[in-house]
């Protein structure tokens, strides 16, 4: 999938199954923006390394979404869930190191369920501005389109309520699109859920 660089999104979240309604949310809440997203499960290359995947799709936007809320310890291993805290190093490196003015205009926001809970695990962030969503997906909704707004300045760009309301009018027309799509509503892959939106968005014009 590719895309201008300018209207393009990094979205760094978990893949499991407890995150999809919040993944489900920020895509929409970037698609409804007009803008693209980018996730690492776009891209299905066995022969192309993951972080490989995610240097270039980092490369490859302007603007990156970070949650890192979900930085738990892992049940089995006992261990907590780094890769969230690996792609925002990667994020903040290509923008604070790259010689290229365009890589150095990178725009990012760091989402948590609660704005002071990453002292406690990353706190060489301090100074970075933290939203939080609560594990909520609608205030996850709320929180990028205010930010997108901040940093595209567009007047244009609906407000959050209205993006919110779009976004559930989606969720109950998702089964129905699934199925004229014939796609399984449960085991949806990303771009699964781009077409459905793709479609969404086509016959409901913000």
């Amino acid at each position: 999938m590719s895309s201008p660089y300018a209207k393009s999104i990094f979205i760094n979240c978990p893949f499991t199954d407890d995150y999809g309604a919040m993944f489900r949310a920020l895509i929409f809440a970037v698609v409804d923006c007009g803008y693209h997203p980018r996730c690492a499960k776009e891209i299905v290359d066995g022969g192309q390394y993951r972080l490989q995947k995610i240097e270039a799709l980092i490369h490859q936007s302007k603007y990156g979404i970070h949650d890192l809320s979900n930085m738990e310890i892992d049940p089995n291993s006992g261990l907590p869930r780094l890769n969230m805290a690996l792609e925002l190093g990667l994020f903040l490196g290509a923008k604070r190191f790259s010689e290229n003015t365009k890589q150095k205009s990178k725009k990012l926001i760091i989402l948590d369920s609660d704005q002071y809970r990453y002292q406690q695990a990353i706190s060489d962030i301090s100074g970075q501005d933290i939203e939080a969503h609560e594990n909520d997906p609608l205030q996850a909704i709320r929180c990028v389109r205010n930010w997108l707004q901040t940093e595209s300045r567009r007047s244009t760009l609906p407000g959050a309520n209205h993006i919110i309301g779009r976004y559930r009018t989606y969720e109950s027309d998702l089964p129905e699109i699934c199925g004229e799509l014939r796609f399984d509503a449960d085991e949806l892959t990303f771009n699964d859920l781009w077409e459905t939106m793709s479609i969404w968005e086509k016959e409901n014009v913000n």
